[in-house]
């Protein structure tokens, strides 16, 4: 008879604020294939970006979560990562010296980690493996007001409860960033965020981040009892202008996951 032995669950790491990891993200339309193209290409040449760039990721925006009002305007997002800060040579160069062949620039901000909830794998390789999940893109605005109590319920509840989901393979990656500059905004887009989610799932069923928080906390002992309120009253401080499932065109970021602390 055949021994069938549990998948081990995986070894993870936490990307803290302490870590010094920033995130320069570009809000993008690429109307022809050759723009697509040409990103693709040098998010994968992302060593051209320096000594402390440790990858790029590039996604292509599939379908929403939850319709918006009005239709997308941008068909990519780019992730580029560096330790400790981007140099001003790559601003300039993805941000300030925009060519006519380019793709459109929508957007670039500077994002830094959200306190308890940057998480990834130790031995993160992206989704090649997993054909039927997607890159969730959230993006999020909170109310300046109330910065501190939404960083609170990031590290006290969300965060232990994708920890939670990551370790049984329900998530791929948790990474929560929130905008410490913007860069450029086109005065053509109209709609605003400080925060942006990525997290890699299966949509088919996926009913929301609040149903899954809340049922990875239900049996936590250490989780405190009024947790079931805590999601729902997020819509008092935070809207979520749109919510976007994207295809990987590349995943060029498993080095990230070294630059944090193993959680036991």
């Amino acid at each position: 008879m055949q021994n069938i032995h549990p998948t081990p669950e995986p070894h993870l790491t936490r990307v803290g604020l302490d870590d010094r990891l920033v995130v320069l993200a570009r809000t993008l339309h690429a109307p022809e294939p050759a723009m697509e193209v040409a990103l693709r290409e040098n998010a994968m040449n992302w060593a051209r970006l320096g000594k402390t760039c440790l990858g790029q990721a590039l996604y292509r925006h599939r379908s929403f979560f939850q319709n918006p009002s009005g239709s997308l305007v941008w068909s990519h997002v780019e992730l580029s990562y560096f330790r400790g800060l981007v140099p001003w040579d790559v601003t300039k160069d993805l941000v300030v010296n925009r060519q006519p062949t380019d793709a459109n620039l929508l957007r670039a901000e500077i994002l830094l980690t959200t306190p308890s909830s940057f998480l990834l794998p130790l031995d993160w390789q992206g989704l090649a493996d997993r054909s039927k999940r997607l890159a969730s893109l959230e993006f999020i605005r909170v109310e300046p007001a109330f910065f501190g109590e939404y960083r609170n319920v990031m590290r006290d509840y969300c965060g232990p409860a994708a920890e939670k989901l990551l370790r049984t393979g329900k998530f791929g990656t948790f990474r929560a960033m929130e905008t410490a500059a913007v860069l450029y905004h086109d005065p053509a887009l109209t709609i605003d965020w400080n925060q942006i989610h990525l997290c890699e799932l299966t949509p088919e069923g996926f009913q929301g981040f609040g149903p899954e928080f809340k049922a990875a906390l239900r049996d936590e002992p250490s989780s405190p009892a009024d947790n079931s309120n805590v999601f729902a009253d997020l819509d008092r401080i935070r809207t979520v202008p749109y919510w976007t499932f994207n295809d990987p065109v590349v995943e060029a970021d498993t080095a990230i996951a070294q630059e944090g602390r193993r959680i036991p």
